[in-house]
Order: C-alpha cells, then sequence, then structure tokens
C-alpha cells in the first residue's frame, strides 16, 4: 500500500519511529509500496500560551494537506497522526476532522490516531480502538527517556 502519515503534534525532533518508517521505507520501495512520514507539528515540548499562534498556525497547515493528500489519489491509507489530540487542545476544530471524513474518497483508508476522540468523530468512525493509560512515568515528573519516548 501507498501510506502517509501526518503528524499533526510531533515536529522538529528526532523520534524513534522516524528511523523505523525509514527502514519500512526502503522495504516497501522494493516491494513496489510507499511510506512516508511527514511532521507537522512543533511538538509537545513547546505547547504553551506563547507558541499558541505557532502551533494553530502548523495545525491550519497540516488540515490543509491532509485534505489535499487524502483527494489527491496518491495515497490508499493516510494517517493523521495525534489529529485527536490536536482537536482536544483546541488547535483544529472538530468540523474541521469532520470535514476530513467527508473529503476522503472511498478507496482511501483514513486513520485517526490519538487520544479523547471526540464523540461525533468516535460515531463516524467505523473501528474505534481506545487504549487507556493506566499509569505514566512523566506522571511523577520522570522526563521522556531515550529508547522509550523518543
Amino acid at each position: 500500500m501507498r501510506v502517509l502519515i501526518l503528524q499533526f503534534i510531533k515536529g522538529s525532533q528526532s523520534y524513534g519511529e522516524l528511523e523505523a518508517i525509514k527502514q519500512l521505507a526502503d522495504i516497501s520501495e522494493s516491494q513496489t509500496g510507499r511510506i512516508e512520514l511527514r511532521q507537522c507539528g512543533l511538538g509537545f515540548t513547546r505547547r504553551d500560551d506563547a507558541h499558541r499562534t505557532e502551533h494553530l498556525e502548523a495545525a491550519a497547515r497540516a488540515m490543509d494537506m491532509a485534505a489535499a493528500e487524502i483527494r489527491s489519489g496518491e495515497w490508499d491509507m493516510v494517517i493523521l497522526d495525534e489529529i485527536n489530540y490536536a482537536a482536544k487542545f483546541g488547535l483544529i476544530s472538530e468540523d474541521d476532522v469532520l470535514s476530513l471524513l467527508d473529503a476522503r474518497p472511498e478507496a482511501v483508508h483514513l486513520v485517526l490516531t490519538g487520544r479523547d476522540a471526540p464523540g461525533p468523530i468516535v460515531e463516524r468512525a467505523d473501528l474505534v480502538t481506545e487504549m487507556r493509560l493506566v499509569k505514566h512515568p512523566f506522571q511523577q515528573g520522570i522526563p521522556a527517556q531515550k529508547g522509550i519516548e523518543f
């Protein structure tokens, strides 16, 4: 399959999934598939009031890119990574996300990730899986750890 991953929150840092995608891209190209990952966000570490306008602008650009790529005919699957968080944090509207669902051609698989998906999005989805956080080191003041979070 031809797969595009757009990351709505992560950006400008090196994450483990970037290295994994590079390896998958090499494999998929040799098997006539294609996988691509684009970081569209500014990262969790800059999610504060001082950078809110920048986050809103980055999210708007990501939404424009998502809409264009979903309709482009280039992709069998488009994964909108952490888009549910972008909606939860008010960077994009729930209606914007629903508009992407409306724009999706039938042949394109659209995957939305991130916890706390709004109810109307859950209702519109064909498949919903929820991972529930029970405990996380960050809650105890332990910063992100190399090899675990990045």
